[in-house]
């Protein structure tokens, strides 16, 4: 193999071979070349590093791999440098593996480590669904490729408690934990660190940031795709497994956080797990789940399914923070709005001054690439007369640091990944309680309620938090 020069990598990093499988698949094309590409352009790889995807069916060639890569570049990239895409690709080769056979993959890792030099690192991605990791796993320990290696492994990690307890014996079978990252995408966003930014940063925040203040929390990431292709993977997750006991939960962590004292990987996941173990199990009762009018017709659906493709569900924090303050989770497939909203309603104020049943303030934190935060408060109507009127109180980040580029998720990960940094990723502790939290929802699910593409979902989801969504309030009456 030729190895490009890049005098631009991180000298700081050792050599390194990043082994993705499932390299032709849609994340890849969408998120994990572009990052590569991105971290590339930056300066952000190591100085020497080889790229080998891997998965069941052969592109034909390298040369056709590479153009394969480069359209998905062409797609996801905007201003695409041609030449720190060719490096890249320069860098890149596949071949095909599956839990069965790795011999032609560790041949190749083998053969490019040698060019590579000595220690080389592997960062090793999977993929793949939660049915094949652990097939997966085991190839790799027969292959001897979990040595020097960190294992990426993509949500959901199992389908509920029973299959993650062991797909977690599976993988610590063949890696140490220290190895293993769980990804969560939603961790790597820049708003949901910026959101621990902003209340353990300002004493403004930190004073009212419980329950005395807050009366609920609303954690909602509605999207209007329907499912692009991905019917056959929902059909064996479904939205709860997808989005629910990963992503949303995620945040509703990083909302209700401890102070962990400092950033630093150990404290981070210490203070997140304590949250979890004190998260209350799933009532089914305060759940609705919803399935839009036309999923049945998807491509790789079946004509009769059940699956969710909609969650609304009420969850409580039992500790001296949080106890009895309600936190509404909700995402959908086909809805009205695409969005990354968390609020936080802050309770009436203990004054009569100005009367009662005040519309009650709310801060709302928009978890977009460029993080948005505003304030919704009361203020006196400016004229003659003491008249209260609605204002908005707003920071934008992206205006307010307008030179500072954010990293894409996925981007931040990898690096995260790269330098050996856990903060940003799940322990198999928090996974594990995750599932039991939403163990008994999957153990006595409620039937999905229908609800028309383009709305708020089911009309039984819209009361679910007093007062309403904010998301689609005036709209939500689920047609």
């Amino acid at each position: 193999m030729t190895t490009p020069e890049n005098g631009s990598g991180d000298a700081d990093l050792p050599p390194c071979v990043l082994l993705l499988f499932g390299a032709r698949g849609d994340l890849a094309a969408r998120k994990l070349f572009p990052g590569l590409y991105r971290l590339a352009a930056a300066g952000r790889l190591p100085r020497d590093y080889a790229v080998i995807g891997s998965g069941r069916h052969s592109p034909g060639s390298d040369d056709d791999f590479r153009a394969e890569v480069m359209e998905g570049l062409r797609d996801s990239v905007d201003d695409l440098d041609e030449e720190v895409a060719r490096e890249l690709l320069g860098r890149t080769s596949f071949r095909t593996s599956d839990a069965d056979d790795g011999s032609d993959l560790a041949a190749r890792v083998r053969e490019v480590e040698e060019d590579l030099g000595d220690d080389v690192l592997r960062l090793v991605y999977l993929s793949v669904p939660p049915t094949a990791m652990s097939g997966m796993v085991a190839m790799l320990g027969r292959e001897g490729l979990a040595e020097r290696a960190r294992l990426v492994i993509e949500k959901p990690f199992g389908l509920d408690l029973e299959s993650f307890e062991e797909l977690d014996d599976d993988v610590h079978e063949v890696f140490e934990e220290e190895q293993v990252f769980r990804i969560d995408h939603f961790l790597g966003k820049e708003a949901v660190q910026n959101l621990l930014a902003l209340r353990f940063a300002n004493a403004l925040f930190e004073p009212a940031w419980s329950r005395h203040s807050i009366a609920s929390v609303q954690v909602d990431v509605p999207e209007t795709l329907a499912m692009e292709g991905r019917g056959s993977f929902y059909e064996s997750t479904g939205a709860l497994r997808d989005m629910v006991s990963t992503h949303l939960f995620q945040i509703l962590g990083a909302v209700a956080l401890e102070d962990p004292g400092e950033w630093s990987a150990t404290a981070v996941r210490r203070a997140r797990a304590a949250v979890f173990a004190d998260v209350r199990p799933l009532d089914p009762s305060r759940v609705v789940l919803g399935q839009y009018d036309g999923y049945r017709d998807e491509d790789d659906v079946d004509e009769d399914s059940d699956v969710e493709t909609f969650v609304a569900l009420e969850a409580f924090v039992d500790n001296d923070r949080w106890r009895g303050v309600p936190f509404h989770l909700r995402t959908g497939k086909a809805m009205a709005e695409t969005r990354r909203t968390v609020t936080l309603r802050f309770r009436e104020p203990e004054s009569s001054v100005f009367g009662t049943g005040l519309a009650p303030a709310e801060l709302v934190l928009e978890l977009t690439d460029e993080a948005q935060v505003h304030v919704d408060l009361l203020g006196k109507r400016p004229g003659p007369e003491m008249e209260l009127a609605p204002a908005t109180m707003r920071l934008d980040l992206g205006d307010e640091l307008p030179h500072d580029e954010p990293l894409e998720a996925y981007e931040r990960l990898l690096l995260d990944v790269l330098h050996g940094d856990h903060t940003l990723f799940a322990h198999a502790d928090e996974t594990r309680r995750l599932w039991e939290v939403c163990q008994p929802v999957l153990d006595d699910r409620p039937d999905p309620r229908p609800y028309a593409s383009g709305s708020w979902g089911p009309q039984e989801a819209v009361g679910l938090p007093d007062g309403g969504w904010r998301l689609g309030r005036g709209d939500s009456d689920g047609s």
